[in-house]
């Protein structure tokens, strides 16, 4: 799998905003890949299971 959505796209597939998967990446609950130095990007299976609802 790629990381190609970048933070931006992320905050618009789940409706949230950036600050909020910045913090998820931070606090490790969502999975990313850092490309250089100011880069992030995000698998869109890792944004699928972390909207996943709990218990499903």
């Amino acid at each position: 799998m790629r990381y190609d959505m970048t933070v931006q796209q992320a905050a618009d597939v789940l409706a949230v905003s950036t600050k909020t998967i910045r913090r998820r990446i931070a606090d490790g609950t969502l999975p990313a890949h850092r490309v250089g130095p100011r880069l992030i990007r995000l698998r869109r299976i890792d944004l699928d299971r972390f909207a996943m609802p709990i218990g499903a």
